[in-house]
């Protein structure tokens, strides 16, 4: 007789920024228990997150996948809804904490559609009166700009190291404790005055 599989409820948590924690997500579904949690620090702007493919991959009919809130997966209404078609091919129920929603129930998926508006629609206010601000400060001369990074305190024996090949991009990256993007900027200009 073949073996039933057993049906798990599994947990998506995301951040933005690595400055950012778990805590407030994981305290939202702390009386659930979970067979995995996929946790990641990413921005949700498209769907190529690691965890969340790997969330994706490893969910089976019957799971259940809990979220605190619909935004967590994603930033855009279009990326919500395809998520949400990958989960319900593969049988699978999302429950949001927050919203109090089940995708599986046409009325949850109705809701999903229109908060999934409501959240693209807030970020681009957001993004657009944050873009006016910037504005009005630079024209008031009160604009400083992002916070310069400085070069960590090993970047001369990390980058030497790198310049030779000893090392990869990613362990340098690792090593100084920087971002792709950041390290680069510092090799450009690294170049630029050598």
């Amino acid at each position: 007789m073949e073996e039933e599989k057993k049906v798990q409820n599994v947990a998506y948590i995301r951040v933005s920024t690595e400055e950012q924690n778990y805590e407030s997500q994981m305290e939202a579904m702390k009386d659930l228990e979970f067979a995995k949690v996929f946790t990641e620090k990413r921005s949700a702007k498209d769907t190529n997150r690691p965890e969340l493919q790997n969330m994706l991959d490893y969910v089976r009919e019957g799971d259940t996948v809990y979220v605190k809130d619909f935004s967590r997966l994603a930033r855009s209404t279009k990326d919500l809804l395809n998520i949400i078609d990958i989960l319900e091919t593969k049988k699978v129920k999302l429950i949001s904490i927050k919203e109090k929603l089940d995708t599986s129930t046409p009325a949850g998926k109705l809701m999903v559609t229109m908060l999934g508006a409501i959240y693209e629609f807030e970020r681009a206010n957001l993004l657009e009166r944050q873009k006016d601000g910037i504005a009005v400060a630079k024209k008031e001369g009160r604009y400083k700009g992002r916070k310069k990074i400085q070069k960590p305190d090993n970047w001369q024996e990390v980058y030497s190291d790198w310049s030779c090949r000893k090392i990869t991009a990613k362990k340098a990256c690792e090593l100084l404790k920087l971002k792709t993007n950041t390290f680069y900027n510092f090799v450009k200009a690294e170049r630029e005055v050598a």
